[in-house]
């Protein structure tokens, strides 16, 4: 909402000034940025070429030609001229074949959907539990904080990585062999249904959300004892009007700003579980996955490995260098730090 002040200028006639938003101004810095708005739109152009994909992609993803396996284009040989003396040539393929005669590019536009359905799924589960949480622990303070805090410190001993290893290897192999009919049963055709995508998001969501409870529950503490918040108290709110149409909503920059930060953290867990054969499930592409197929042959077809590894790191910088954008427009006094 744009606000006018009145002052008197020269002469004795009165100057209207117009006041920005909050808002506006925040997008203003953010529209400045050149870093940022590189990144925000990669992302959008990796969306549409996500949701574009089958009009895209030059062949099915899945599609074999045995007979073609490892083909390259020709231009692929002036940039790795090691690979002529060997290489057989296909003007089918714009980024090469891999091992089974699959388009690297197909599977590369194809492999978008995973990261992102990651980037953004993974961030909604971490708000929606570590927000609930840390709200709660840092409203009611006390031994409530106490014991939730404790909880939460149990869960940071064990190291992420390896616990997501741990859930991924018992989900994959627990209900590989359940009967028809059970609830397991029914989950594993769910995550079959998904790619494996399913057992992901349940192994980042199981480990994610403690970051954004911490960080929540510090900025529930710092902001209920704003004056506004004892105002609220005085008039009779209720706990869950004050945590919601009070405290939420002025708590809810940072918080996006730390999620969005986190995102090419929740990709690059997709990349290595899929890189290591726990990820999604063939034929389903991830760069992950490509990476991993590619580098068995990295020194004879080095474009197997080396397209997929640069989707990845673009996509990983476009989040980053849009988080950055974000926490600066959001917060100008954060401008530069870590």
């Amino acid at each position: 909402m744009t606000v006018e002040s009145k002052s008197i200028g020269a002469g004795g006639m009165p100057l209207t000034q117009k006041r920005v938003s909050l808002r506006q101004d925040a997008l203003r810095r953010l529209t400045r940025n050149r870093a940022a708005v590189v990144g925000a739109s990669i992302i959008i152009l990796l969306i549409l070429m996500a949701i574009f994909a089958p009009l895209i992609a030059v062949k099915p993803f899945e599609a074999q030609t045995l007979v073609d396996q490892n083909k390259v284009p020709g231009w692929l040989v002036s940039i790795f001229p090691a690979m002529e003396p060997y290489a057989k040539f296909s003007t089918e393929y714009p980024l090469g074949a891999d091992y089974v005669g699959r388009d690297l590019f197909s599977r590369i536009v194809y492999g978008a959907r995973v990261s992102l359905t990651v980037a953004f799924i993974g961030p909604l589960i971490s708000l929606l539990i570590g927000v609930i949480y840390g709200s709660i622990s840092g409203y009611f303070g006390g031994r409530v904080d106490d014991i939730m805090m404790r909880i939460v410190d149990i869960l940071y001993a064990f190291p992420t990585l390896l616990f997501i290893i741990l859930l991924m290897a018992f989900f994959r192999s627990t209900l590989s062999d359940i009967q028809p009919g059970t609830f397991a049963y029914a989950i594993g055709k769910l995550d079959e249904s998904v790619g494996g995508l399913l057992f992901i998001f349940i192994g980042i969501g199981l480990t994610a959300w403690q970051n954004m409870a911490r960080l929540t529950r510090g900025q529930v503490l710092s902001a209920r004892e704003k004056e506004f918040i004892e105002a609220a108290h005085t008039i009779g709110a209720s706990n869950l009007r004050i945590m919601f149409r009070h405290i939420l909503p002025n708590i809810l920059g940072p918080l996006i700003v730390a999620e969005t930060l986190a995102i090419p953290g929740y990709i690059a867990t997709e990349a290595f579980l899929s890189f290591i054969g726990l990820g999604v499930n063939p034929p389903t592409p991830s760069w992950g996955s490509m990476i991993s197929d590619g580098s068995r042959a990295i020194r004879t077809y080095p474009n197997q490995a080396i397209f997929p590894a640069l989707a990845l790191a673009i996509t990983m910088f476009a989040f980053n260098f849009l988080g950055d954008g974000l926490r600066d427009a959001l917060d100008p006094r954060l401008r530069g730090t870590q």
